[in-house]
């Protein structure tokens, strides 16, 4: 049976299939199959994690908010959020550049100053992966940015401190934390047990004479007063004492 078509308004016929000859017929047939084959063997596109770009320019940023800075910066902590998750692909947060992580945690701290989300994301997010250059990396942002602002972010700064103690093992650097949050953080809101916090890194260093003077000072100017805060440091100046004495650490 054959084929027919019109082209323009005029007939023309077509051979049959049968009539060509089978080594053409065969020849498709191969190389239909070897096209088949040959897409079959290719390995899937494999996902290429995309390296963090560098953060925008303030002045570009400040032109790109069009009035609305708290809302970029949002923005830009989203935007954050969601590179670790690309197409096809979960990257881990120590694969990412940090020092370029913190210019982009800058950046949106920047646009919208009382936001506490960059520090969150800086000190309980990022600064928790197993690796001490990069949780180091982000305890420095957290507390570079405390200075700006202390009575607002001091928990984060405390958390730094404790991260720096029990993370990194890192008394010195510890103490150093709380050491800022007693002398800058003196706002009624603070709590007090965040000014305290020097005291139990002082203790953990076995600088017991200098956590006693802490307790003293700390008593002596006004700064606790809480009755059941007071009671506290008191029972802490008896344990203390009995510590550098040699006696049985006294039970409350």
């Amino acid at each position: 049976m054959g084929f027919k078509f019109f082209k323009l308004g005029a007939r023309m016929d077509i051979k049959p299939l049968a009539a060509v000859p089978p080594a053409v017929r065969w020849a498709l047939v191969l190389s239909l199959a070897l096209q088949v084959l040959w897409h079959q063997a290719q390995p899937a596109p494999a996902a290429r994690a995309r390296p963090l770009p560098p953060a925008p320019a303030a002045a570009t940023l400040r032109l790109a908010s069009l009035g609305e800075p708290l809302a970029l910066s949002k923005l830009l902590m989203l935007y954050l959020q969601g590179y670790d998750d690309q197409a096809g692909l979960s990257l881990a947060w120590n694969s990412l550049d940090y020092p370029r992580l913190a210019t982009w945690l800058d950046a949106a701290l920047a646009l919208d100053p009382r936001s506490q989300y960059p520090l969150l994301a800086a000190s309980e997010v990022y600064g928790a992966v197993a690796d001490p250059a990069r949780q180091r990396l982000m305890l420095a942002f957290v507390a570079r940015h405390f200075a700006e602002d202390p009575n607002r972010r001091w928990p984060w700064m405390a958390h730094a401190a404790l991260v720096a103690r029990h993370g990194l093992h890192d008394l010195p650097l510890a103490r150093e934390y709380a050491r800022a949050i007693r002398e800058r953080a003196t706002g009624p809101g603070v709590p007090p047990w965040a000014r305290e916090l020097e005291v139990f890194m002082l203790e953990d260093m076995n600088e017991l004479d200098s956590a006693r003077t802490l307790i003293g000072a700390l008593i002596q100017d006004g700064l606790i007063t809480d009755p059941h805060e007071l009671a506290f440091l008191a029972g802490r100046l008896d344990e203390l004492a009995a510590r550098q004495a040699g006696r049985p650490t006294p039970t409350h």
